[in-house]
């Protein structure tokens, strides 16, 4: 998916999920027709490495229009974009800064973090990349016509990073009606960071991210509109059970599934009822719903 390819003549808005119609000159690339999102996890992450500028170009290289990323904060108050709580798995911080184990985000400041390599790990051709600031990161989304699933990363380590997002989103020109009615989804594995960020703005799509009891969903119902989980916990009655409820929109409820990364996966996961997938893979699993 991709807002600028020219398959995309219809876009038509069902709940947090997208419709799109091909036109005549559809490109091979872009999605034939499903009312399932498919979203970038991390970037095209299997192809580039995760949470990193060329992560996302390359996923609208490939046609695809959601990506999904992890914000965290750095020692002096910057938010990044990088999932683990600790820099050394995607960086090579453990070169750089040898003595200053175990290498967490919040205690490196932002300029120390801009110096970090983010790329080679993953290969020599990304050598040089860097860990973007969040501003950097939604500059290039905008610039892409992406959309962006948001996840607030280890809330319980940056008190306030709710309200310091939303307002760095609200900058960035993210949250005016254009956006929120189907360019923004934010999670998090905290229901009480979901429950802050649906206070704070509650025109925002928000999503929590886990498998809660059924018995428990209506109480999520209150402040979200998603329940995100794990492929591997959902059967399509846990997912006609989030259905039934309607969320803080008045819209039923929807499920995103979790990493799926393979076709026959994606086939099976489809055939629940979600309304998207999220994937390192996404021509993987675009080729196997067509």
């Amino acid at each position: 998916m991709h807002a600028r390819v020219a398959a995309a003549t219809t876009v038509a808005l069902l709940g947090g999920t997208v419709l799109i119609l091909p036109g005549p000159h559809a490109r091979a690339g872009a999605v034939r027709s499903t009312d399932l999102v498919i979203v970038s996890h991390r970037g095209a992450s299997a192809y580039a490495p995760e949470n990193t500028l060329a992560a996302i170009d390359k996923a609208a290289a490939m046609g695809f229009l959601w990506v999904e990323n992890d914000v965290q904060r750095t020692k002096d108050g910057e938010l990044v974009v990088l999932h683990d709580a600790s820099l050394a798995r995607t960086t090579d911080v453990e070169q750089l800064y040898p003595q200053r184990a175990p290498w967490k985000v919040k205690d490196f400041t932002a300029a120390e973090i801009a110096r970090l390599d983010a790329g080679s790990w993953f290969g020599p051709r990304y050598a040089g990349a860097r860990v973007p600031t969040l501003k950097q990161y939604m500059s290039r989304v905008s610039h892409n016509h992406q959309k962006l699933v948001l996840e607030i990363k280890n809330p319980q380590l940056y008190p306030g990073i709710e309200q310091q997002t939303l307002k760095l989103l609200s900058n960035e020109g993210w949250l005016d009606p254009a956006h929120l009615k189907s360019r923004l989804i934010v999670q998090s594995f905290s229901a009480d960071s979901v429950r802050a960020v649906h206070d704070l703005r509650p025109g925002i799509t928000t999503a929590f991210l886990g498998t809660p009891p059924i018995a428990q969903l209506p109480q999520y119902a209150r402040f979200a509109d998603q329940i995100n989980s794990d492929h591997t916990s959902l059967s399509s009655d846990y997912v006609s059970a989030v259905h039934v409820l309607h969320g803080p929109h008045g819209r039923p409820m929807e499920v995103f599934a979790w990493t799926v990364n393979d076709a026959t996966t994606a086939r099976q996961v489809a055939g629940l009822g979600v309304a998207g997938i999220i994937t390192n893979v996404p021509d993987v699993v675009q080729g196997a719903l067509r």
